[in-house]
Protein backbone atom coordinates (compact mmCIF):
# COMPACT_ATOMS: atom_id res chain seq x y z
CA UNK A 1 0.00 0.00 0.00
CA UNK A 2 1.27 3.52 -0.81
CA UNK A 3 0.60 6.24 1.75
CA UNK A 4 0.82 9.82 0.42
CA UNK A 5 -0.19 11.63 3.63
CA UNK A 6 1.99 13.13 6.33
CA UNK A 7 4.56 10.70 7.77
CA UNK A 8 3.65 8.35 10.57
CA UNK A 9 5.61 8.34 13.84
CA UNK A 10 5.61 5.95 16.81
CA UNK A 11 6.05 6.96 20.45
CA UNK A 12 6.91 4.56 23.26
CA UNK A 13 6.76 5.18 27.02
CA UNK A 14 8.40 2.36 29.00
CA UNK A 15 8.15 2.48 32.78
CA UNK A 16 7.97 0.39 35.89
CA UNK A 17 4.30 -0.47 35.50
CA UNK A 18 4.28 -1.33 31.79
CA UNK A 19 4.73 0.11 28.30
CA UNK A 20 2.52 2.44 26.27
CA UNK A 21 2.65 2.87 22.49
CA UNK A 22 1.11 5.54 20.28
CA UNK A 23 1.05 6.03 16.50
CA UNK A 24 0.00 9.20 14.69
CA UNK A 25 0.77 11.35 11.68
CA UNK A 26 3.12 14.30 12.08
CA UNK A 27 0.59 16.91 10.97
CA UNK A 28 -0.75 19.19 13.75
CA UNK A 29 -3.94 17.97 15.35
CA UNK A 30 -3.49 14.39 14.20
CA UNK A 31 -5.12 11.95 16.62
CA UNK A 32 -2.97 9.19 18.08
CA UNK A 33 -3.97 5.54 18.31
CA UNK A 34 -2.63 3.96 21.51
CA UNK A 35 -1.98 0.54 23.01
CA UNK A 36 -0.83 -0.25 26.55
CA UNK A 37 0.92 -3.31 27.96
CA UNK A 38 0.98 -4.01 31.68
CA UNK A 39 4.19 -6.03 31.30
CA UNK A 40 7.25 -3.91 32.17
CA UNK A 41 10.34 -4.39 30.03
CA UNK A 42 12.83 -6.63 31.81
CA UNK A 43 16.21 -5.45 32.99
CA UNK A 44 19.22 -7.60 33.79
CA UNK A 45 22.99 -7.47 34.23
CA UNK A 46 23.35 -6.13 30.68
CA UNK A 47 20.73 -3.41 31.23
CA UNK A 48 17.34 -3.01 29.59
CA UNK A 49 16.42 -6.18 27.68
CA UNK A 50 16.40 -5.01 24.06
CA UNK A 51 14.78 -8.21 22.78
CA UNK A 52 11.91 -7.97 25.26
CA UNK A 53 11.23 -4.35 24.36
CA UNK A 54 11.49 -5.08 20.64
CA UNK A 55 9.03 -7.98 20.86
CA UNK A 56 6.44 -5.76 22.55
CA UNK A 57 7.13 -2.82 20.26
CA UNK A 58 6.77 -4.77 17.02
CA UNK A 59 3.57 -6.46 18.15
CA UNK A 60 2.09 -3.10 19.19
CA UNK A 61 3.23 -1.43 15.96
CA UNK A 62 1.60 -4.15 13.88
CA UNK A 63 -1.72 -3.71 15.69
CA UNK A 64 -1.55 0.08 15.42
CA UNK A 65 -0.75 -0.10 11.70
CA UNK A 66 -3.72 -2.36 11.15
CA UNK A 67 -5.98 0.11 12.97
CA UNK A 68 -4.71 3.17 11.13
CA UNK A 69 -3.70 1.84 7.72
CA UNK A 70 -0.21 3.23 8.27
CA UNK A 71 2.46 2.00 5.89
CA UNK A 72 6.03 3.04 6.62
CA UNK A 73 6.84 4.62 9.99
CA UNK A 74 9.25 7.51 9.55
CA UNK A 75 10.57 7.82 13.10
CA UNK A 76 10.34 6.12 16.48
CA UNK A 77 11.03 7.68 19.88
CA UNK A 78 11.42 5.49 22.96
CA UNK A 79 11.39 7.01 26.43
CA UNK A 80 12.47 4.53 29.09
CA UNK A 81 13.25 4.52 32.77
CA UNK A 82 16.95 3.72 33.20
CA UNK A 83 17.90 4.63 29.63
CA UNK A 84 20.82 6.80 30.74
CA UNK A 85 22.67 3.99 32.48
CA UNK A 86 20.99 0.80 31.24
CA UNK A 87 20.33 1.51 27.57
CA UNK A 88 23.48 0.22 25.83
CA UNK A 89 21.75 -2.83 24.35
CA UNK A 90 18.92 -0.67 23.00
CA UNK A 91 21.40 1.65 21.32
CA UNK A 92 23.17 -1.32 19.78
CA UNK A 93 20.18 -3.32 18.55
CA UNK A 94 17.13 -1.13 17.95
CA UNK A 95 18.15 1.10 15.00
CA UNK A 96 18.70 -1.69 12.49
CA UNK A 97 15.83 -3.81 13.86
CA UNK A 98 13.30 -0.98 13.53
CA UNK A 99 14.59 -0.13 10.07
CA UNK A 100 14.15 -3.76 8.96
CA UNK A 101 10.72 -4.30 10.43
CA UNK A 102 9.08 -0.86 10.30
CA UNK A 103 11.08 1.06 7.72
CA UNK A 104 11.94 3.63 10.39
CA UNK A 105 14.79 5.84 9.22
CA UNK A 106 15.24 7.67 12.53
CA UNK A 107 15.22 6.58 16.15
CA UNK A 108 15.42 8.53 19.40
CA UNK A 109 16.24 6.77 22.66
CA UNK A 110 15.53 9.05 25.59
CA UNK A 111 15.58 8.95 29.34
CA UNK A 112 12.03 9.01 30.67
CA UNK A 113 12.75 12.41 32.22
CA UNK A 114 13.43 13.77 28.72
CA UNK A 115 10.12 12.55 27.31
CA UNK A 116 8.39 13.89 30.44
CA UNK A 117 10.06 17.23 29.69
CA UNK A 118 9.02 17.17 26.03
CA UNK A 119 5.46 16.25 26.93
CA UNK A 120 5.25 19.00 29.53
CA UNK A 121 7.03 21.92 27.82
CA UNK A 122 7.69 20.86 24.23
CA UNK A 123 10.88 22.19 22.68
CA UNK A 124 11.35 25.35 24.74
CA UNK A 125 13.92 26.18 27.40
CA UNK A 126 12.80 25.68 30.98
CA UNK A 127 12.59 23.04 33.68
CA UNK A 128 10.34 20.13 34.52
CA UNK A 129 9.88 18.31 37.81
CA UNK A 130 8.70 14.74 37.27
CA UNK A 131 7.53 13.26 40.55
CA UNK A 132 5.71 10.09 41.38
CA UNK A 133 7.24 7.32 43.45
CA UNK A 134 10.58 9.01 42.73
CA UNK A 135 11.54 12.58 41.89
CA UNK A 136 13.79 14.09 39.25
CA UNK A 137 14.19 17.61 37.92
CA UNK A 138 15.42 18.29 34.39
CA UNK A 139 16.17 21.60 32.77
CA UNK A 140 17.66 22.87 29.53
CA UNK A 141 18.64 26.10 27.80
CA UNK A 142 18.40 24.08 24.54
CA UNK A 143 22.18 23.76 24.60
CA UNK A 144 22.69 21.20 27.35
CA UNK A 145 20.64 19.23 29.86
CA UNK A 146 20.86 19.82 33.61
CA UNK A 147 19.60 17.14 35.95
CA UNK A 148 19.01 17.14 39.70
CA UNK A 149 18.21 14.11 41.86
CA UNK A 150 16.50 11.05 40.42
CA UNK A 151 19.00 8.89 42.32
CA UNK A 152 16.46 6.36 43.60
CA UNK A 153 14.83 5.90 46.96
CA UNK A 154 18.02 4.82 48.76
CA UNK A 155 20.23 7.68 47.57
CA UNK A 156 17.82 10.49 46.80
CA UNK A 157 14.45 11.16 45.15
CA UNK A 158 14.00 13.71 47.93
CA UNK A 159 10.44 14.95 48.09
CA UNK A 160 9.03 12.12 45.97
CA UNK A 161 6.31 9.69 46.93
CA UNK A 162 8.59 7.08 48.48
CA UNK A 163 10.41 9.81 50.41
CA UNK A 164 7.15 11.20 51.80
CA UNK A 165 5.81 7.75 52.61
CA UNK A 166 8.99 6.73 54.41
CA UNK A 167 9.02 9.95 56.44
CA UNK A 168 5.40 9.35 57.40
CA UNK A 169 6.10 5.78 58.49
CA UNK A 170 9.13 6.97 60.44
CA UNK A 171 6.93 9.45 62.34
CA UNK A 172 4.38 6.71 62.99
CA UNK A 173 7.02 4.34 64.37
CA UNK A 174 8.47 7.12 66.52
CA UNK A 175 5.05 7.52 68.11
CA UNK A 176 4.82 3.77 68.57
CA UNK A 177 8.22 3.72 70.31
CA UNK A 178 7.69 6.86 72.38
CA UNK A 179 10.52 8.73 70.63
CA UNK A 180 10.39 12.47 69.83
CA UNK A 181 8.91 13.50 66.50
CA UNK A 182 6.10 10.97 66.52
CA UNK A 183 2.59 11.38 65.17
CA UNK A 184 -0.47 9.68 66.68
CA UNK A 185 -2.43 10.37 63.52
CA UNK A 186 0.16 8.71 61.28
CA UNK A 187 0.47 5.76 63.66
CA UNK A 188 -3.28 5.25 63.38
CA UNK A 189 -3.01 5.30 59.59
CA UNK A 190 -0.08 2.84 59.64
CA UNK A 191 -2.19 0.39 61.65
CA UNK A 192 -5.15 0.86 59.30
CA UNK A 193 -3.07 0.29 56.16
CA UNK A 194 -0.42 -2.23 57.21
CA UNK A 195 -1.58 -3.71 60.52
CA UNK A 196 0.56 -4.02 63.63
CA UNK A 197 3.69 -1.84 63.53
CA UNK A 198 5.89 -4.78 64.48
CA UNK A 199 4.85 -6.57 61.29
CA UNK A 200 5.88 -3.75 58.97
CA UNK A 201 9.55 -4.76 58.44
CA UNK A 202 8.51 -8.24 57.40
CA UNK A 203 5.95 -6.83 55.00
CA UNK A 204 8.33 -4.31 53.48
CA UNK A 205 11.92 -5.54 53.36
CA UNK A 206 11.48 -8.77 51.34
CA UNK A 207 9.56 -7.01 48.54
CA UNK A 208 11.06 -5.99 45.21
CA UNK A 209 8.65 -3.04 44.96
CA UNK A 210 9.68 -1.36 48.21
CA UNK A 211 9.65 2.17 46.73
CA UNK A 212 6.06 1.71 45.56
CA UNK A 213 5.00 0.36 48.96
CA UNK A 214 6.58 3.35 50.69
CA UNK A 215 4.95 5.72 48.21
CA UNK A 216 1.55 4.15 48.89
CA UNK A 217 1.65 5.81 52.31
CA UNK A 218 2.16 9.32 50.89
CA UNK A 219 -1.61 9.93 50.43
CA UNK A 220 -2.06 9.02 54.11
CA UNK A 221 0.44 11.73 55.05
CA UNK A 222 -1.42 14.23 52.86
CA UNK A 223 -4.73 13.20 54.39
CA UNK A 224 -3.45 13.92 57.89
CA UNK A 225 -1.73 17.21 57.10
CA UNK A 226 -4.65 19.56 57.79
CA UNK A 227 -4.88 18.49 61.44
CA UNK A 228 -1.43 17.05 62.16
CA UNK A 229 1.61 19.35 62.31
CA UNK A 230 4.04 16.44 61.87
CA UNK A 231 2.40 15.38 58.59
CA UNK A 232 2.23 19.00 57.45
CA UNK A 233 5.92 19.37 58.27
CA UNK A 234 6.79 16.33 56.14
CA UNK A 235 5.00 17.84 53.14
CA UNK A 236 6.67 21.18 53.79
CA UNK A 237 10.07 19.47 53.72
CA UNK A 238 9.10 17.62 50.54
CA UNK A 239 8.14 20.91 48.91
CA UNK A 240 11.50 22.40 49.88
CA UNK A 241 13.40 19.48 48.35
CA UNK A 242 11.38 19.63 45.12
CA UNK A 243 11.91 23.39 44.78
CA UNK A 244 15.64 23.02 45.47
CA UNK A 245 15.94 20.50 42.64
CA UNK A 246 13.92 22.70 40.28
CA UNK A 247 16.10 25.70 41.12
CA UNK A 248 19.26 23.67 40.49
CA UNK A 249 18.27 22.92 36.87
CA UNK A 250 16.28 26.01 35.87
CA UNK A 251 18.21 27.74 33.07
CA UNK A 252 19.32 31.33 33.70
CA UNK A 253 19.66 34.07 31.12
CA UNK A 254 17.37 32.76 28.37
CA UNK A 255 15.88 36.18 27.64
CA UNK A 256 12.47 35.54 29.18
CA UNK A 257 11.09 34.14 32.44
CA UNK A 258 11.74 30.38 32.29
CA UNK A 259 8.76 28.07 32.49
CA UNK A 260 8.71 25.36 35.15
CA UNK A 261 6.21 22.52 34.78
CA UNK A 262 5.17 19.89 37.28
CA UNK A 263 4.27 16.45 36.01
CA UNK A 264 3.61 13.08 37.61
CA UNK A 265 1.23 11.42 40.00
CA UNK A 266 2.71 12.93 43.17
CA UNK A 267 1.01 16.24 42.52
CA UNK A 268 -2.37 14.55 42.77
CA UNK A 269 -1.82 14.83 46.54
CA UNK A 270 -3.29 18.27 45.98
CA UNK A 271 -3.23 21.33 48.18
CA UNK A 272 -1.47 19.78 51.21
CA UNK A 273 1.63 19.55 48.98
CA UNK A 274 0.92 22.28 46.43
CA UNK A 275 0.41 25.10 48.96
CA UNK A 276 3.89 24.77 50.51
CA UNK A 277 5.35 24.03 47.07
CA UNK A 278 4.01 27.29 45.64
CA UNK A 279 5.54 29.15 48.57
CA UNK A 280 8.92 27.45 48.06
CA UNK A 281 8.88 28.20 44.34
CA UNK A 282 8.09 31.84 45.03
CA UNK A 283 11.04 31.99 47.41
CA UNK A 284 13.60 30.04 45.36
CA UNK A 285 12.47 30.74 41.78
CA UNK A 286 10.81 34.15 41.83
CA UNK A 287 11.90 34.82 38.24
CA UNK A 288 10.28 31.65 36.86
CA UNK A 289 6.71 31.01 35.76
CA UNK A 290 5.07 27.80 36.93
CA UNK A 291 2.82 26.26 34.27
CA UNK A 292 0.69 23.18 33.88
CA UNK A 293 2.24 20.33 31.94
CA UNK A 294 0.86 20.29 28.40
CA UNK A 295 1.06 16.50 28.16
CA UNK A 296 2.56 13.33 29.58
CA UNK A 297 5.69 11.30 28.66
CA UNK A 298 3.90 9.42 25.87
CA UNK A 299 2.94 12.76 24.34
CA UNK A 300 6.59 13.71 24.72
CA UNK A 301 7.74 10.62 22.86
CA UNK A 302 5.41 11.43 19.98
CA UNK A 303 6.62 15.03 19.92
CA UNK A 304 10.26 13.93 19.76
CA UNK A 305 9.48 11.40 17.00
CA UNK A 306 7.58 13.99 14.95
CA UNK A 307 10.34 16.58 15.35
CA UNK A 308 12.91 13.98 14.35
CA UNK A 309 10.93 12.96 11.26
CA UNK A 310 10.63 16.59 10.19
CA UNK A 311 14.25 17.53 10.90
CA UNK A 312 13.06 19.99 13.56
CA UNK A 313 14.41 18.47 16.79
CA UNK A 314 15.73 21.33 18.95
CA UNK A 315 16.12 19.52 22.26
CA UNK A 316 19.79 18.87 23.07
CA UNK A 317 21.26 15.59 21.92
CA UNK A 318 23.18 13.72 24.56
CA UNK A 319 24.60 10.16 24.51
CA UNK A 320 22.78 9.29 27.74
CA UNK A 321 19.77 11.58 27.84
CA UNK A 322 18.66 11.88 24.18
CA UNK A 323 20.49 9.62 21.72
CA UNK A 324 19.63 9.79 18.02
CA UNK A 325 20.20 7.29 15.20
CA UNK A 326 19.47 8.80 11.78
CA UNK A 327 19.44 6.92 8.48
CA UNK A 328 19.50 3.22 7.64
CA UNK A 329 21.65 1.13 5.37
CA UNK A 330 20.56 0.05 1.91
CA UNK A 331 20.29 -3.49 3.26
CA UNK A 332 17.94 -2.28 5.97
CA UNK A 333 15.74 -0.48 3.44
CA UNK A 334 15.48 -3.57 1.28
CA UNK A 335 14.72 -5.74 4.32
CA UNK A 336 12.06 -3.28 5.53
CA UNK A 337 10.37 -3.24 2.11
CA UNK A 338 10.44 -7.04 1.97
CA UNK A 339 8.87 -7.30 5.45
CA UNK A 340 6.08 -4.89 4.49
CA UNK A 341 5.31 -6.64 1.20
CA UNK A 342 5.24 -10.13 2.70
Amino acid sequence: MTDHGAPWVLGVDSGGSGVRFALRRTEPGSRAETIASKEPVRTGPAGIDAGHLLDQLLAAAQELRLRTGADEIAAVAVGAAGMATLGDALRAELPSALARHLGARSLALAADAVTAYAGALGQRAGAVVAAGTGMIALGTDLGTWRRADGWGHLLGDAGGGAWIGRAGLDAALREHDGRPGGSPALLARLKAVFGAPGELPGLLYPRDDRPAVLASFAPEVAGCAAADPVAAGILGDAARHIAESAAAVCPPGIGEPPQVALTGGLFKLGEPLLVPLRAEFERRLPHARTVEAAGDPLDGSLLVAAALAGGELRLPRDPRMLWIANGVTDHDRVSAKTDQDS
